[in-house]
């Protein structure tokens, strides 16, 4: 770490409590991993937290930083309007945070938003029967899945209320035409969803390019699928066996997300 780092990580470090820094770690290494994956999409998009506390704060990558870039010093702090709260070098994609801010105005359980552009993600969203039961992954995903239909870019906060209206009790999204959301009560929670997302979406668009007939297991199958996987459940506890061997993966790779 660099003599300026230092001194910008221990700036911020000390103008916020244990608890967000501990958050702004995790955030710093939930935008590192996504890039990893090859699901962002240069500066655009956003995963968006909860800061504890009755401010409403949340915390988002400032607008013209990668994923791989972003670093727990340089991420903003917001209102629920995407006004930032916490003095910053950097700015804000305040229309980004449309659909962000509508899920964490009306479900305060979600406290993780995850939204991307991949390319599978995208182009699942863009063919009309979505998601489909051929993949044990998506199998998984399906029960716990919604749909939202496209009405051009995010910009018109009255969409927020049919966006929240369409997600219900689900935990994952399709943005028709647009691309692909996972919520969660923690960045390991969202994340988890998001990777099952992800990853049905691209085995979909490599089965539909092998050009044969796909095969799609009856509704028993992928109820019993469904049960075995449980999803849904609040208690997945996807901290400790899924979320923490990313983290150590992302240590031995490049660990600065942490400055």
């Amino acid at each position: 770490m660099t003599a300026i780092q230092e001194i910008k990580n221990s700036s911020v470090k000390s103008q916020v409590s244990e608890e967000e820094w501990k958050l702004r770690v995790e955030l710093a290494a939930l935008y590192r991993i996504v890039a990893h994956k090859g699901w962002d999409d240069y500066i655009y998009t956003h995963i968006s937290i909860r800061v504890p506390g009755p401010e409403h704060h949340f915390l988002m990558n400032p607008f013209g930083l990668m994923f791989e870039e972003i670093t727990a010093s340089s991420l903003i702090k917001i209102d629920l309007d995407g006004n930032i709260v916490m003095p910053s070098p950097y700015k804000v994609n305040a229309a980004g945070f449309t659909i962000h801010g509508g899920i964490h105005m009306s479900a305060p359980e979600h406290n993780c938003v995850i939204h991307t552009h991949s390319e599978d993600g995208v182009a699942v969203s863009a063919q009309k029967h979505g998601l489909l039961p051929i993949t044990q992954h998506s199998m998984q995903v399906i029960a716990d899945l919604s749909y939202h239909d496209y009405e051009g870019i995010a910009l018109n906060h009255g969409e927020r209320s049919r966006l929240i209206e369409d997600l219900g009790d689900k935990h994952c999204m399709i943005l028709r035409n647009h691309g692909l959301m996972s919520v969660g009560k923690t960045a390991a929670d969202a994340f988890m969803r998001h990777f099952f997302l992800e990853r049905s979406c691209t085995m979909q668009i490599k089965a539909m390019v092998g050009g044969t007939e796909l095969i799609t297991p009856s509704q028993d199958v992928q109820d019993v699928v469904n049960d075995q996987a449980k999803f849904t459940r609040p208690d997945m506890n996807a901290e400790s066996y899924f979320w923490a061997p990313l983290v150590r993966q992302l240590d031995r790779l490049d660990p600065s997300y942490k400055e």
